[in-house]
């Protein structure tokens, strides 16, 4: 099956989630995150300020901000395809830009380097066990991934994961997905 199909399919199941149930959903895998060592050690997170029905990370950086932690958002370089990750204190540091994404304002953040973040959530549509991940379709994550040497652990409803997916050469596992129901240690 074409990473394609399986982007389709798993957006039509994420869709079909109520929006009571998807919060809640949301709150539960936030929770997960919150106790994980992964988020306890980190002083600085790298995350994507989600859009429906992807899972909420709103709650999970306020929770973080509450925490003294630092949190980077990516901005997306469209030439390059690559990413600079840029602190953000508040939503108001936030621009819509193409597809409706919120990115971070330049002139009103700070670039941090790869190395400087300890944590990188990365998003996803649709998972395997073993961490391979189809995404949105525009590699940007697994370029950055390709030297990235922090912890890595992605957020998924349950519906989400446990696929057989084509996986590429260039496809980069995360360490950890955190679903609503479990946690699931990659290979």
């Amino acid at each position: 099956m074409s990473k394609e199909i399986f982007r389709n399919q798993v957006l039509v199941t994420l869709n079909n989630i109520n929006r009571t149930e998807h919060l809640k959903k949301s709150l539960k895998i936030t929770d997960r995150v919150l106790a994980s060592d992964e988020f306890r050690s980190a002083d600085t997170i790298g995350v994507t300020i989600s859009r429906y029905p992807e899972v909420d990370t709103r709650p999970l950086i306020e929770a973080a901000w509450a925490a003294g932690k630092r949190i980077a958002v990516p901005k997306c370089i469209h030439a390059t395809r690559k990413m600079d990750f840029r602190l953000i204190t508040s939503y108001e540091s936030l621009e819509t830009v193409y597809m409706g994404l919120f990115e971070p304002i330049t002139d009103e953040t700070l670039s941090v380097e790869k190395n400087e973040i300890d944590l990188q959530i990365v998003p996803g549509l649709v998972f395997s066990d073993e961490g391979y991940r189809i995404g949105f379709g525009g590699g940007y994550y697994d370029r950055y991934m390709s030297d990235y040497n922090g912890a890595t652990l992605s957020l998924a409803f349950v519906a989400q994961t446990s696929h057989r997916i084509p996986v590429e050469s260039h496809d980069i596992p995360v360490s950890k997905i955190v679903t609503d129901e479990k946690e699931i240690i990659c290979i």
